[in-house]
């Protein structure tokens, strides 16, 4: 079995952008075309979001390859950040910022998502596509957080390292990458 996760691309807006449903620009269609050039396989699985799912749909229509859409593989919820940067953040609620910065997993956004929560239900999606779709090539078309989230585990880093992996719009990353050398199971 291989997985391959792939970020949406661009959308043109910054900060906290989990549960908002923003397009893709020109730029993020481009950036995941040259992402995906010379991927092939057997299933494409996105979260609902349309910056996922309308690249997600093109791309399953070209190579032929079914589609599944999973809510499970949505951003984090971010409560009533959503739709605010960082720097507004900084200057409305500093002290809350900065704690969820520290230590997000005991610190979640206010009306947001905890990450224990965020982590149960990316796990759960993740076990049920290694068991339903086992001995596949998959592509999973989803965000940031969830590639880290994902990343964190299966490499088993740090709680304080689950923000620092970098995930740049219309980044591929290949799990099986992740697991060389590594004793524990993907």
């Amino acid at each position: 079995m291989s997985f391959s996760l792939l970020r949406h691309g661009d959308t043109g807006y910054s900060g906290f952008r989990g549960r908002l449903d923003d397009p893709l620009t020109a730029l993020g269609w481009q950036q995941m075309e040259q992402a995906v050039a010379r991927w092939r396989g057997d299933r494409i699985v996105c979260s609902p979001r349309q910056r996922c799912q309308r690249f997600a749909e093109k791309l399953a229509a070209r190579l032929q390859v079914p589609l599944t859409v999973d809510e499970r593989f949505s951003e984090l919820d971010f409560g009533h950040w959503e739709g605010c940067t960082a720097a507004e953040l900084g200057q409305k609620d500093p002290q809350t910022l900065t704690a969820f910065w520290q230590d997000p997993w005991r610190q979640p956004p206010p009306g947001g998502e905890t990450l224990e929560h965020f982590c149960q239900r990316v796990e759960a999606g993740w076990i049920e596509l290694g068991r339903q779709y086992a001995g596949q090539t998959v592509l999973l078309i989803t965000h940031g957080g969830v590639i880290r989230l994902l990343h964190h585990r299966l490499k088993q880093t740090p709680h304080g390292d689950f923000l620092t992996y970098p995930v740049p719009h219309g980044s591929l990353h290949v799990v099986n990458d992740w697991m060389k050398n590594e004793s524990h199971p993907a």
